[in-house]
């Protein structure tokens, strides 16, 4: 990252970041497929109650992975400035921390579970099935928390293709499993809920495994398992905004969600399978904005900071390549794609419509993604967060609540996808020019090596 052309090295961590998230993303897709070929005639309600619980889901799982790219950034600065120490100690640090914040979740899940989706206006006929797959992937929380901050470690010094490899493997499981709960055992919701939990379990444990086999800085310790004061402090410096961030992104993401859910079954059913076509194309999307985060992190810690400029040009200008053909794939075969997880003609054309209105704000969200990237990578962590709230959860909260009642369609829920997350990227975008992070960092370390000669 510190060395040689960019664009192909930018590339080749990119795109096995993009594979790991669309694996996860059909995670959930084959849960609903699954249930929606072989569940009878509960397919259409068991879909409903399973896209219910994606938003929630969302909030938990996002609050934590925007909590670990703290680990991330911090890593990536500490190898950019050789700092092994420093590495040992996150990834330690963010090992033991993420295990162990995911059974609080889990335990207070478990609790909220069915109030939470009770305040979602989830149908009376969908609930019953919504509780029991929330409750069962709610066991599955330390694992999954687990994966993504080893994965973080993973990132930080370079490496996305040791997560994708494994996470194949948990895929192939996750489906099998699925396919042998709800076809053999006919257990509908539940049975794909636990497929999730296990196949998660095991990519962990294998991430888990590496780590204690591997070499240098990031290989783990048993007897150094323990959290560092001052080391989880820089990462939550860094990855509680981005956390905050997330979580307050999924809020209003739950907040749709419950509009959705007051026009019916139907519709539920057809957002659900949209959401997994169109996180296809946002993992691909986002992939570059992690790519940015830590190639601006290790060359700011190497003091590298025109390579760093370089490193935001070149992850947006593929970025956008990379989205265009992504969308331009699934919308091509979408109608076909969506008829795989069961439905009427007329749920396809639901999902279909959500489709096109979600991907005309695409190329706001890439734009949102690599710039807050590129930011995060200097260690500017709030001023994101912040302007995400105000453009996409500012504008989403008001919509639902003053337009959304006036006309209620699910094309008038839809428009808010572009309009939040355009004035967003508007916002990013002029943060950056103002903040101009580059030349702070040059002027910075310029004094920093005059007051050392003095």
């Amino acid at each position: 990252m510190l060395n040689g052309p960019l664009w192909n090295k930018i590339l080749r961590f990119a795109l096995p970041l993009a594979l790991t998230g669309i694996l996860q993303q059909l995670f959930n897709a084959a849960d609903i497929a699954v249930v929606g070929q072989f569940s009878g005639g509960d397919g259409e309600a068991a879909k409903a109650a399973i896209g219910a619980n994606t938003p929630i889901i969302h909030l938990i799982i996002n609050t934590f992975i925007g909590i670990a790219l703290g680990t991330n950034v911090f890593i990536a600065n500490a190898v950019g400035s050789r700092d092994d120490a420093a590495v040992s100690k996150a990834a330690h640090t963010s090992v033991s921390v993420s295990f162990l914040a995911g059974f609080v979740i889990a335990a207070v899940g478990e609790l909220l579970a069915e109030p939470i989706l009770s305040s979602q206006n989830v149908p009376e006929n969908v609930l019953p099935m919504a509780v029991l797959y929330f409750r069962i992937y709610l066991t599955g929380v330390p694992v999954i928390l687990l994966y993504n901050f080893e994965s973080a470690i993973f990132r930080g010094v370079g490496n996305t293709k040791t997560p994708l490899i494994i996470l194949m493997l948990a895929g192939v499981l996750n489906v099998l499993f699925n396919l042998f709960f709800v076809i053999m055992l006919g257990m509908s919701v539940a049975g794909v809920a636990l497929a999730t939990v296990i196949s998660n379990a095991v990519s962990s444990g294998l991430l888990f495994f590496r780590l204690l086999r591997s070499e240098g800085p990031t290989k783990l310790s048993f007897k150094k398992m323990r959290p560092d004061k001052r080391v989880l402090l820089r990462i939550l410096r860094i990855g509680v905004p981005a956390g905050v961030q997330s979580a307050v992104f999924s809020g209003a993401n739950m907040l749709i969600q419950s509009a959705i859910n007051t026009l019916g079954s139907a519709v539920m059913s057809a957002s659900s399978a949209a959401q997994n076509l169109e996180g296809i194309a946002y993992f691909v999307l986002n992939s570059f904005g992690q790519a940015c985060t830590t190639f601006v992190g290790q060359n700011y810690g190497a003091g590298k900071i025109d390579r760093c400029k370089r490193s935001l040009r070149i992850a947006y200008l593929e970025g956008i390549a990379a989205t265009a053909a992504a969308i331009g794939i699934i919308l091509f075969s979408g109608r076909s794609l969506l008829s795989l997880f069961g439905g009427s003609d007329e749920v396809i054309e639901i999902g279909y419509t959500r489709l096109i209105i979600i991907f005309t704000a695409y190329f706001f969200s890439l734009t949102y993604d690599t710039f807050s990237g590129y930011l995060r990578g200097f260690g500017i962590s709030a001023l994101p967060a912040l302007l995400t709230m105000a453009g996409i959860c500012g504008i989403r909260i008001t919509w639902i609540y003053l337009v959304f009642p006036k006309y209620e369609s699910f094309k008038c829920i839809m428009i808010v996808y572009p309009l939040s997350l355009g004035t967003t990227a508007v916002l990013i975008l002029g943060a950056v020019l103002i903040i101009r992070p580059a030349k702070r960092a040059k002027r910075a370390m310029e004094k920093a090596a005059l007051n050392t000669e003095q």
